[in-house]
Protein backbone atom coordinates (compact mmCIF):
# COMPACT_ATOMS: atom_id res chain seq x y z
CA UNK A 1 0.00 0.00 0.00
CA UNK A 2 1.33 3.58 -0.18
CA UNK A 3 1.72 6.20 2.36
CA UNK A 4 -1.89 7.97 0.74
CA UNK A 5 -3.47 4.89 0.58
CA UNK A 6 -2.65 3.59 4.45
CA UNK A 7 -3.36 7.62 4.71
CA UNK A 8 -7.02 6.89 3.76
CA UNK A 9 -7.11 4.01 6.13
CA UNK A 10 -5.95 5.76 9.11
CA UNK A 11 -8.54 8.53 8.17
CA UNK A 12 -11.44 6.02 8.11
CA UNK A 13 -10.34 3.72 11.48
CA UNK A 14 -10.63 7.28 13.20
CA UNK A 15 -13.35 8.20 11.80
CA UNK A 16 -15.36 5.09 12.45
CA UNK A 17 -13.91 5.03 16.18
CA UNK A 18 -15.16 8.92 16.87
CA UNK A 19 -18.40 7.52 15.70
CA UNK A 20 -18.29 4.51 17.90
CA UNK A 21 -19.12 2.02 15.07
CA UNK A 22 -18.44 -1.63 15.95
CA UNK A 23 -19.18 -2.56 12.69
CA UNK A 24 -17.60 0.04 10.77
CA UNK A 25 -14.32 -0.29 12.21
CA UNK A 26 -14.49 -4.48 11.82
CA UNK A 27 -15.46 -3.28 8.13
CA UNK A 28 -11.70 -2.14 7.88
CA UNK A 29 -9.83 -5.15 8.91
CA UNK A 30 -9.32 -8.19 6.71
CA UNK A 31 -11.59 -11.21 6.86
CA UNK A 32 -9.10 -13.41 8.80
CA UNK A 33 -7.72 -10.20 10.18
CA UNK A 34 -5.87 -10.31 13.92
CA UNK A 35 -6.12 -8.20 17.29
CA UNK A 36 -4.61 -8.36 20.17
CA UNK A 37 -5.29 -6.82 23.31
CA UNK A 38 -4.40 -6.61 26.95
CA UNK A 39 -8.18 -6.48 27.75
CA UNK A 40 -9.74 -8.79 25.78
CA UNK A 41 -7.21 -11.57 24.74
CA UNK A 42 -6.60 -12.45 20.73
CA UNK A 43 -9.31 -12.29 18.42
CA UNK A 44 -9.28 -13.73 14.95
CA UNK A 45 -11.85 -12.85 12.13
CA UNK A 46 -13.80 -9.74 11.28
CA UNK A 47 -16.88 -11.07 13.87
CA UNK A 48 -14.89 -11.53 16.76
CA UNK A 49 -12.85 -8.35 15.80
CA UNK A 50 -16.48 -6.10 16.05
CA UNK A 51 -17.42 -7.85 18.86
CA UNK A 52 -14.42 -6.49 20.49
CA UNK A 53 -15.01 -3.41 19.36
CA UNK A 54 -18.93 -3.25 20.76
CA UNK A 55 -17.66 -4.75 23.55
CA UNK A 56 -15.89 -1.78 24.77
CA UNK A 57 -18.20 0.81 23.48
CA UNK A 58 -21.11 -0.87 25.64
CA UNK A 59 -19.01 -0.96 28.89
CA UNK A 60 -17.72 2.59 28.26
CA UNK A 61 -19.57 5.37 27.69
CA UNK A 62 -18.41 9.02 26.52
CA UNK A 63 -15.37 7.64 24.82
CA UNK A 64 -13.04 10.24 23.61
CA UNK A 65 -9.83 9.29 22.12
CA UNK A 66 -7.43 12.63 21.94
CA UNK A 67 -4.48 11.22 19.61
CA UNK A 68 -1.36 12.07 20.49
CA UNK A 69 0.27 10.92 17.02
CA UNK A 70 0.26 8.87 13.75
CA UNK A 71 2.84 7.52 12.24
CA UNK A 72 2.72 5.80 8.75
CA UNK A 73 5.35 3.80 7.34
CA UNK A 74 3.69 1.95 4.99
CA UNK A 75 2.00 -0.56 4.96
CA UNK A 76 2.10 -0.54 8.74
CA UNK A 77 0.65 2.67 10.87
CA UNK A 78 0.66 3.01 14.66
CA UNK A 79 -1.97 5.43 16.49
CA UNK A 80 -1.02 6.86 20.09
CA UNK A 81 -3.46 8.28 21.95
CA UNK A 82 -5.04 8.49 25.09
CA UNK A 83 -8.70 7.80 25.72
CA UNK A 84 -11.20 9.00 28.21
CA UNK A 85 -14.15 7.39 28.63
CA UNK A 86 -16.85 6.05 31.66
CA UNK A 87 -17.50 3.12 33.13
CA UNK A 88 -21.42 2.65 32.69
CA UNK A 89 -21.89 -0.92 31.69
CA UNK A 90 -20.33 -4.42 33.57
CA UNK A 91 -16.42 -4.90 32.26
CA UNK A 92 -13.72 -7.47 33.71
CA UNK A 93 -16.90 -9.05 35.94
CA UNK A 94 -17.06 -5.23 37.29
CA UNK A 95 -20.55 -3.58 37.12
CA UNK A 96 -20.56 -0.47 36.01
CA UNK A 97 -19.27 1.91 38.40
CA UNK A 98 -20.12 5.26 36.19
CA UNK A 99 -16.30 6.63 37.02
CA UNK A 100 -14.08 8.34 34.43
CA UNK A 101 -10.88 6.60 33.43
CA UNK A 102 -8.03 7.61 31.36
CA UNK A 103 -5.30 5.60 29.36
CA UNK A 104 -2.35 6.44 26.99
CA UNK A 105 -2.67 3.35 24.24
CA UNK A 106 -0.31 2.28 21.37
CA UNK A 107 -2.34 1.19 18.66
CA UNK A 108 0.46 -1.05 15.59
CA UNK A 109 -1.67 -1.71 12.63
CA UNK A 110 -0.76 -4.03 9.16
CA UNK A 111 -1.91 -3.31 6.08
CA UNK A 112 -2.52 -5.51 2.98
CA UNK A 113 -4.46 -4.47 0.37
CA UNK A 114 -6.50 -1.76 1.81
CA UNK A 115 -7.97 -3.52 4.69
CA UNK A 116 -6.29 -3.86 8.26
CA UNK A 117 -4.47 -7.43 8.94
CA UNK A 118 -3.15 -7.37 12.18
CA UNK A 119 -3.45 -4.84 14.54
CA UNK A 120 -1.90 -5.08 18.56
CA UNK A 121 -3.04 -2.51 21.21
CA UNK A 122 -0.38 -1.93 23.88
CA UNK A 123 -1.54 0.13 27.12
CA UNK A 124 -1.64 -0.41 30.96
CA UNK A 125 -4.64 -2.02 31.94
CA UNK A 126 -3.48 -3.05 35.36
CA UNK A 127 -3.76 1.26 35.73
CA UNK A 128 -6.71 1.09 33.90
CA UNK A 129 -8.71 -1.87 36.08
CA UNK A 130 -7.15 0.18 39.68
CA UNK A 131 -9.01 3.59 37.75
CA UNK A 132 -12.17 1.46 37.87
CA UNK A 133 -11.79 -0.31 41.17
CA UNK A 134 -11.44 -3.22 40.08
CA UNK A 135 -8.07 -3.83 41.24
CA UNK A 136 -6.45 -2.27 44.93
CA UNK A 137 -3.85 -1.10 45.48
CA UNK A 138 -1.43 -0.88 48.57
CA UNK A 139 -1.04 2.40 50.17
Amino acid sequence: MTRSEVQALVDQWLKAWNDHDPAALAALHALDGVVESPMFDTHRGRRAIEDVYRAFFTAFRETQAIVDAVVIDPPRFAVFATVHAIHVNEIFRLPATHKHAQFSLARLFETADGLITHERRIYDLTGFKVQLGALKVKS
